[in-house]
């Protein structure tokens, strides 16, 4: 239930950065998604590490994203706060798809031995 309430907070703050809506949740969720998407995403690809272990890793590469996307819109000056939400969850996607890709071969081919 605490997941599903993290991920309604962040595809709120998501909603709510892109759209541009002034409320006084739109910070602090927003933030909320800039560190939560990379570090889902991350945390999903380090699979064999221990929980400890793999959620300073995970945290810790959501902040370089985060900190990469900005350095990197900065520098070609296209920095905008929805560029930078859509940015970051692409990358975020990117990191995810080849974790998805592999648990879905895994479960076609246990399907066919069985």
């Amino acid at each position: 239930m605490l997941s599903g309430v993290a991920v309604a907070v962040a595809g709120v703050g998501a909603a709510l950065a892109l759209t541009g809506v002034d409320s006084a949740l739109r910070g602090p969720f927003t933030l909320f998604f800039l560190l939560a998407a990379p570090a889902a995403a991350i945390g999903a690809a380090l699979r064999g590490l221990d929980p400890f272990a793999r959620t300073v890793v995970s945290v810790a590469g959501a902040i370089a994203v985060d900190l990469l996307v900005a350095e990197s819109m900065l520098a070609v000056h296209r920095w905008s706060v929805p560029g930078g939400i859509v940015a970051v969850t692409a990358i975020s996607c990117l990191v995810l798809l080849p974790v998805l890709v592999r648990r879905l071969r895994g479960r076609t081919a246990r399907r066919r031995t069985s």
